[in-house]
């Protein structure tokens, strides 16, 4: 039997995916505008490279080849990640544990290169 209170059905007003998609974009925006350019360069840079060579990656990994220094704010990674997503370099490649111990093998996306951007850098 679980301890935790129980309501039947969502209360009025704690579900709205679209207030979250808002929250989202803004707390991205916020965090892109606060990302040193020194920073988003590399990561892009890293990104890129991760994304040629068609392997399946997370933002760990980009650290652990030195490839990019950790940010000053976890927070920064998602701009990153989307700005290359949204761009066609990436694409989601499923949900895993992170490899960085600073969020505690918390789930993160794991990303692949696209097909055609692999196609156009080669």
């Amino acid at each position: 039997m679980s301890q935790q209170l129980q309501f039947p059905e969502p209360v009025e007003g704690t579900v709205d995916p679209a207030a979250g998609e808002t929250a989202k974009a803004d707390g991205m925006a916020l965090a892109a505008a606060h990302t040193t350019i020194e920073w988003a360069d590399a990561c892009a840079a890293a990104i890129e490279l991760m994304a040629r060579r068609g392997v399946v990656f997370q933002a760990a990994d980009l650290i652990a080849e030195g490839l990019v220094d950790e940010p000053d704010s976890p927070a920064r990674w998602g701009p990153a990640f989307l700005k290359a997503s949204r761009a066609g370099v990436i694409e989601a490649a499923g949900v895993v544990q992170s490899k960085r111990a600073t969020v505690h093998r918390s789930l993160c996306r794991a990303w692949q290169g696209t097909a055609a951007y692999r196609r156009n850098a080669a």
